[in-house]
C-alpha cells in the first residue's frame, strides 16, 4: 500500500508538505503542489484524513464559538469556516453561547474543548481572565475573529472597525449632513464584544474632524439587532429635533432605524438618510447604503490560519498578531444630501 511517505520520497519535499499540498492549504507554492499532486497521481496515493488524525491522537475537530449564532454577521462566519475546514478532512463543533454569559463558563472554563477539539476559533466572544487561562492550559492553537479579545499566541483576523465607521459617517457628512445621529450597541450585554466602542470611536473622530461636536442626546445604545435598531430609533425621535441622519452600528440596526422613521411618517432618505456597516444579504433588497465588510473573507482566513500547525509543520504560515481585511463603501438608496429648510 502506497504510503505518504513514498509520494513525499518520490516529490522530494517533507511528508508535512504533502499533506498541505494535498489538502490544499496555503504556505505551499504553485510550484510544489504541482510536483506533490503529480507524484500522488502517479502512485495512486489518496490521503487518508482519518487515518492520519487517529495516527497522532487527534480529533479532527476544530471547535468555533460564537454568542449568537442566528445574527448575520455570525452565521456567515461560521459556513466560511465550514467549508474550510471541510475541505481539509475536518469537522466543525459548535458552541453557540445564546447572548448567556455563563454559557462561555460552561465551554471555556470546565474543560468542555478538552480532548474533544484540536484547534479553537472564537468569533468575537469577550473573555474575562479565567477564560483566557483556561483557553491557555488547553494548549491548543487557536485564532480570533473581529474582536478585541487577545489570547497570547492566537493571531486574530478582523476589519478596522474605527475606520469603517469613519468612512460611513464621511459619507453622511459629504453629503452635507451635520445632525448625525449615532446607533450604538449595549455596553449592558455581558456578550458585548468591541465592535461598538471602536465604531462609536470612529463616528465621533470624523464628526470632529469635519468641525462637528458630538451631541451625547443623538447617541443611543441598544442590541445590534433589527429590533434594537427599531427601539433605538423610537427613543432617538422622542427626544426631540430628529437628525437629517443615522449611521448604525451595523445593517440590521439600521434596518430596525429605517422601520421605525417609515412608522413616524419620515421618509428615506429624503427627510432622513440611514447608512448602516456589514453588506448584510437583505442590504441590497432594502437599497441600504453601507460599508461592506468581507465576513466569508474571515471566516475563511481563520479556518486556514487555525488548520496550520494541525496538517503542516507548526506555526508555518501564521501571522504574528492580527490581519486586517479592507472595507468598501457601499452607496445605495438610502442615503442623499439633506434636504434644503
Amino acid at each position: 500500500m502506497t504510503r505518504i511517505d513514498d509520494v513525499a520520497r518520490l516529490a522530494g519535499v517533507s511528508t508535512a508538505t504533502v499533506s498541505r499540498a494535498l489538502r490544499g492549504l496555503p504556505t505551499v507554492s504553485a510550484a510544489t503542489r504541482r510536483r506533490v499532486l503529480a507524484a500522488a497521481e502517479q502512485l495512486d496515493y489518496t490521503i487518508s484524513p482519518s487515518a492520519s488524525r487517529l495516527a497522532g491522537g487527534r480529533t479532527g475537530t476544530v471547535a468555533v464559538v460564537v454568542p449568537r449564532i442566528t445574527r448575520w454577521f455570525f452565521g456567515t462566519v461560521v459556513e466560511a469556516v465550514e467549508e474550510v475546514l471541510h475541505s481539509a478532512g475536518y469537522d466543525l463543533l459548535l458552541y453557540n453561547l445564546g447572548g448567556q454569559a455563563q454559557a462561555r463558563q460552561r465551554v471555556l472554563r470546565t474543560a468542555n474543548l478538552h480532548k474533544r477539539a484540536d484547534g479553537v476559533l472564537l468569533v468575537a466572544t469577550p473573555l474575562r481572565s479565567a477564560d483566557l487561562t483556561a483557553l491557555t492550559t488547553l494548549d491548543l492553537p487557536g485564532v480570533i475573529v473581529s474582536s478585541g479579545t487577545v489570547v497570547p499566541g492566537w493571531p486574530a483576523v478582523r476589519i478596522d472597525d474605527v475606520a469603517a465607521a469613519r468612512t460611513a459617517t464621511g459619507h453622511l457628512l459629504d453629503l452635507g449632513h451635520r445632525r448625525i445621529a449615532h446607533l450604538s450597541g449595549d455596553p449592558e450585554d455581558e456578550l458585548a464584544f468591541t465592535t461598538h466602542i471602536d465604531r462609536r470611536r470612529g463616528y465621533q473622530e470624523a464628526l470632529r474632524a469635519a468641525g462637528v461636536q458630538p451631541d451625547p442626546r443623538l447617541d443611543v445604545e441598544s442590541q445590534f439587532t433589527i429590533d434594537g435598531g427599531n427601539q433605538a430609533t423610537v427613543e432617538l425621535l422622542r427626544r426631540g429635533d430628529p437628525p437629517t441622519a443615522i449611521f448604525a452600528a451595523c445593517d440590521e440596526m439600521a434596518m430596525g432605524a429605517i422601520a421605525a422613521l417609515r412608522e413616524a411618517g419620515l421618509r428615506v432618505p429624503q427627510d432622513v438618510s440611514v447608512i448602516g456597516i456589514d453588506d448584510h444579504d437583505l442590504s441590497v433588497v432594502l437599497g441600504l447604503s453601507t460599508v461592506a465588510q468581507p465576513a466569508a473573507e474571515q471566516g475563511q482566513l481563520a479556518a486556514r490560519i487555525v488548520l496550520d500547525p494541525l496538517v503542516g509543520d507548526a506555526g508555518a504560515g501564521r501571522p504574528a498578531s492580527s490581519v486586517i481585511l479592507p472595507t468598501r463603501l457601499v452607496v445605495r438608496d438610502s442615503t442623499a444630501p439633506p434636504r434644503a429648510h
